[in-house]
């Protein structure tokens, strides 16, 4: 068996044919550093929709209310990031962070409200 060069750490190893890696630790370190550029921006995401849902929840605590944006947006919310869109038959188009949404009702108002299950 000829040495191969670990990708990670890039000591010679030997092993199998198509083996790559001379541990789990550096097969696990590389594989972690391959995904984390992409699993960092998801989880930056995620934290804002998480965080969206915390202050619609916060505003909310009824299920139902009426409220201005610029009260969100000191809150921190962030009107670019929502989990889905429900329109309804009249054509109004609710945004929602998980089960907590908003409507835009004009002149800087929106109303907010809570999805209940079903």
């Amino acid at each position: 068996m000829e040495d191969k060069q670990c990708l990670e750490c890039g000591r010679p190893f030997q092993g199998r044919s198509d083996k790559k890696f001379c541990t789990d630790a550096c097969r696990n370190a590389y594989n972690n550093r391959q995904k984390g550029a992409y699993l960092n921006h998801v989880r930056n995401i995620n934290n804002i929709l998480g965080k969206n849902r915390r202050i619609l929840e916060k505003m909310n605590p009824g299920g139902k209310t009426k409220t201005h944006k610029d009260k969100m947006v000191k809150e921190g919310f962030d009107f670019n990031y929502f989990t889905s869109i429900y329109k309804n038959r009249a054509g109004d188009e609710y945004r929602f962070c998980y089960e907590q949404g908003y409507l835009d009702t004009g002149g800087g108002f929106y109303l907010l409200v809570k999805r209940e299950d079903n």
